[in-house]
């Protein structure tokens, strides 16, 4: 499953598209749960692959270690890592928070058209 697959494109003022904020859900630990040490050459995409048998699932496993830098495919050398056993109840819960059914709309303006939500607009002075 593609994680954009469900995410509404919104429109910027300036017309170009952009996803929706994406929420992930959180990920239950369960004693079916396996736990490696990263080597060299690990990435969470071929792990997802090893394990899950689709590399596009990632982003469970990354996920699932919060505790770890998130600004990469590769985890650090030698970290213990969690892999989830059973990704169905995370990616069924992914869905359910990010659904369409739960924006308000999709086609919303950002920066100075119609937005859904309070406020109005930017405040302080200019200087």
């Amino acid at each position: 499953m593609a994680r954009y697959t469900n995410i509404p494109v919104i429109n910027s003022s300036d017309g170009k598209q952009m996803y929706q904020t994406v929420r992930y859900p959180q990920i239950a630990r369960t004693f079916e749960d396996t736990y490696v040490y990263t080597t060299a050459g690990d990435r969470f995409d071929t792990l997802a692959l090893q394990y899950y048998g689709d590399s596009t699932l990632w982003w469970v496993i990354a996920n699932a270690n919060g505790n770890l830098v998130q600004d990469s495919l590769t985890p650090p050398e030698g970290s213990q890592i969690r892999i989830p056993s059973n990704p169905t109840p995370t990616l069924a819960s992914y869905k359910n928070i990010n659904s369409s059914t739960s924006v308000s709309s999709t086609s919303t303006t950002i920066n100075g058209g119609s937005t859904s939500g309070g406020g109005s607009g930017i405040s302080g002075g200019g200087y």
